[in-house]
């Protein structure tokens, strides 16, 4: 692109209005159908997030998957969110961002025309299935690959972004569902040691985190996280003791904490509780 054009396109993006309407993938039936009476939202957001440079064996992709679509209502909010380490082909990104309608209450369905009823329950029959069908498919191109090792891992840095996006949502219940082995490797701190898991100090990391001013701003969310302290198989020292995970746990859960959220299930690697 020309400098010229530059300047014309960076010009043309100022002029847009600032409050630029939320992103939604799925097309809304009400609009769709000229339906004017909308129910309200369930009020309850889920936020995703896979840590790409986690290589999930099949069974933990399939169990993500599960997890997602068991906990997911009709009315919820769902974003999913992939991230990396900063390379050119690896930078965090917003894979998808939608919301499900709820069908009309009973008083509602009293006065709506029995044509607009059935076209309106085969709508949102068909938004329940394309949703399922479009975020398996982000979640299977976000996941990890042997074939994709990345060295680094900025965990923190990526959460703190995350909860600048999700600060203002007007959601009154807020999950998030971290896919990830949880061990930073970067620049602010590593949890590696000679080419192996090390046993931290979680207080210790806590200070960096402070230092650094990594916190992320989760007020009264509900987090989960499903595949910490994963290693692939072929790598070598790949052993974590129970120690090691304790302290693991015990850093994410203050972590969490000064983030103002709840850790409320921490699989290691398996989540073994529902979402909620």
């Amino acid at each position: 692109m020309t400098k010229t054009g530059l300047v014309l396109l960076l010009g043309a993006l100022c002029s847009q209005p600032l409050w630029a309407a939320e992103r939604n993938d799925i097309k809304s039936c009400y609009d769709k159908l000229g339906i004017s009476e909308k129910p309200e939202s369930s009020g309850r957001e889920l936020v995703m997030v896979i840590d790409e440079t986690t290589q999930l064996p099949v069974s933990l992709k399939k169990e993500a998957l599960s997890h997602l679509i068991r906990f997911v209502k009709p009315g919820d909010a769902v974003k999913l969110y992939r991230f990396s380490a900063y390379l050119p082909d690896s930078h965090m990104a917003l894979v998808f961002a939608g919301k499900l309608e709820s069908q009309l209450s009973q008083e509602q369905r009293d006065s709506t025309g029995q044509n607009s009823l059935r076209q309106l329950d085969k709508c949102i029959t068909a938004q329940q299935k394309y949703f399922q069908t479009v975020i398996a498919k982000g979640l299977a191109n976000s996941f990890g690959s042997e074939d994709k090792k990345i060295a680094k891992s900025e965990i923190f840095f990526s959460l703190k972004q995350i909860g600048q996006d999700w600060k203002n949502s007007q959601a009154q219940d807020k999950v998030l569902f971290l896919v990830s082995d949880m061990l930073e490797n970067s620049d602010f701190s590593s949890f590696y040691q000679n080419n192996q898991i090390k046993t931290i100090n979680p207080e210790q990391e806590l200070a960096k985190v402070e230092k650094n001013q990594l916190q992320a701003e989760f007020t009264g969310v509900r987090v989960y996280v499903h595949a910490a302290g994963l290693v692939p198989n072929d790598v070598k020292h790949g052993y974590r003791s129970g120690k090691t995970m304790q302290s693991l746990q015990n850093f994410w859960q203050a972590y969490f904490e000064k983030s103002g959220a709840s850790l409320e299930g921490f699989g290691s690697p398996s989540l073994t509780t529902d979402l909620r």
